[in-house]
């Protein structure tokens, strides 16, 4: 097994290399000189970070250290935190915290992980939850990024073939609304969709697809995907103007906001990113590199560990941030 250090001086030199070369942006004439934020992130004390930095960024093929994972200060406490109270509980809740730990490359059957999606499964499939389901001009008004997340996250750690897991995946595609996306407005008049309510089941249905070869789960999330892309991803069909601004603003993590980010990030696991629409989004992503080489957060959905309302159960920092938009700009 490699140590922490000597994948470290493999990834620092390669990241040299990068400093030296230039990470060519796909999508912009001028190049992002990103070997500072790839250095940066491989001298993270979070495993996580490092091999992801080196699998999705330098385009190495580190290999996968299941211990090394679990001892990430992030990891460590994510998966620590007790499963008490709601699993949708902002933002400690079993729910959120699953989310994060796919993200950080938490590995598939880990029992801590598997103990929490069994609280996730019981709420999100109790016959209560579909007792309410709103129907409304034929149309289901459903908060479906919950199940999307949670679809993601059972196909990542291992429980693709819980029947209660391929519930959701059935579900996700029977509300699914013409346009391709989900809703759970009441009010809407049917003709649009909600870009916060679409972009986790578009997720939740390709990782799906990617672990049971659901074709029916794949073209699900196809259509979601030609909805964000027709649009640019933040644009309006009719005016061509910008939706909503705070789209454009980088967030990290982003529970069931939508932003343009987070949108790529799918896209790209989805093998979309040379599409043109991306274009735009891809070099606006590019614009907000800091003068320190990094990507910040301008604004925080959550608050420190301990605050009274939105708690986070870590400190998330940038490096996620730094991590998906180099992610974005160097596929």
């Amino acid at each position: 097994m490699s140590s922490s250090r000597s994948r470290g001086s493999t990834g620092t030199a390669r990241a040299r290399a990068v400093l030296r070369s230039d990470v060519q942006v796909a999508t912009s004439a001028q190049p992002v000189g990103a070997g500072t934020a790839v250095e940066w992130l491989l001298a993270s004390d979070e495993a996580a970070i490092r091999y992801l930095t080196r699998r999705d960024v330098l385009h190495d093929d580190p290999p996968y250290d299941a211990d090394e994972i679990l001892r990430g200060p992030k990891v460590r406490t994510l998966l620590d935190a007790p499963n008490d109270g709601h699993p949708y509980r902002k933002w400690t809740g079993a729910h959120w915290r699953l989310v994060s730990l796919v993200e950080l490359a938490v590995p598939a059957g880990e029992p801590r992980a598997l103990a929490a999606a069994e609280t996730v499964l019981a709420w999100l499939t109790s016959p209560g939850r579909a007792r309410n389901l709103a129907m409304i001009d034929g149309l289901a008004r459903r908060c479906a990024s919950q199940e999307g997340n949670a679809l993601g996250v059972c196909s990542r750690i291992g429980l693709d073939g819980d029947e209660r897991v391929a519930q959701l995946a059935r579900s996700l595609v029977e509300w699914q609304w013409p346009d391709g996306g989900w809703n759970c407005d009441r009010r809407a008049s049917g003709r649009r969709s909600s870009f916060h309510e679409t972009l986790a089941p578009m997720w939740g249905l390709h990782e799906y697809a990617v672990a049971t070869d659901a074709e029916w789960a794949r073209d699900a999330a196809e259509r979601a995907a030609e909805l964000f892309l027709e649009h640019r991803l933040f644009r309006s069909l009719r005016t061509g103007e910008v939706i909503h601004r705070e789209w454009l603003v980088l967030h990290y993590p982003p529970y069931w906001h939508y932003d343009v980010l987070q949108a790529l990030v799918v896209l790209g696991r989805m093998g979309k990113l040379a599409d043109e629409r991306a274009r735009e989004a891809r070099e606006h992503v590019a614009r907000l590199r800091g003068d320190d080489g990094l990507w910040h957060a301008g604004r925080r959905w959550w608050r420190r560990p301990g605050s009274k309302t939105f708690p986070e159960v870590v400190e998330w920092g940038d490096e996620m941030v730094t991590l998906n938009a180099l992610r974005v700009l160097s596929a």
